[in-house]
């Protein structure tokens, strides 16, 4: 029996280790970030709440503008409350070909890999929430479809626990 036990806790364990981008190298169109995130975009997302229910929806306005291996992210959210955010990111195109995104609710820096058609952002995002501020785990995923679209989903989570998902479709300009 405690071998049963440990064998499926193995295979549970090994269930949950995340693939890198890496799987999706051979994926097109490739992605270049300097590209694709440079001019004005468009997204329309929502979160959904771990039980999968829509929270809340969004349309955000991205001027994004590179200057050499640095770019500026600048967007304007409008949030099916009526209610309206802004958040300024600055990425770094490292040497090794990763990306370093900071922003003012970003805690300490955002991890970027980019393979293929796919990006994978790694940060902890300060999320305020009823007057409190929460420090929530991000695992972003965006994949190019095309010159003009990407896909993104985002897993948001505390301490490994799931709290919800966003998703996003943007559409360059």
């Amino acid at each position: 029996m405690k071998l049963l036990f440990a064998a499926a806790f193995a295979l549970g364990l090994a269930g949950c280790a995340a693939k890198g981008v890496e799987q999706y190298k051979a994926e097109q169109p490739t992605l270049d970030l300097k590209t694709y995130l440079n001019g004005t975009l468009d997204a329309w997302g929502m979160f959904q709440g771990r039980s999968g229910e829509v929270q809340k929806r969004f349309h955000v306005v991205i001027d994004a503008k590179w200057t050499g291996d640095t770019g500026v992210l600048d967007e304007h959210f409008k949030w099916s409350d009526g209610t309206t955010s802004r958040r300024i990111w600055t990425l770094t195109k490292q040497p090794d070909g990763r990306f370093i995104g900071k922003a003012d609710d970003v805690v300490g820096e955002a991890i970027g890999e980019v393979a293929g058609n796919a990006l994978r952002w790694r940060y902890v995002l300060a999320l305020p929430v009823d007057g409190k501020t929460y420090h929530v785990d991000f695992d972003d995923w965006m994949f190019q479809m095309d010159d003009k679209v990407m896909l993104n989903r985002s897993y948001m989570s505390k301490w490994g626990f799931n709290l919800g998902e966003i998703t996003l479709t943007f559409v360059k300009r």
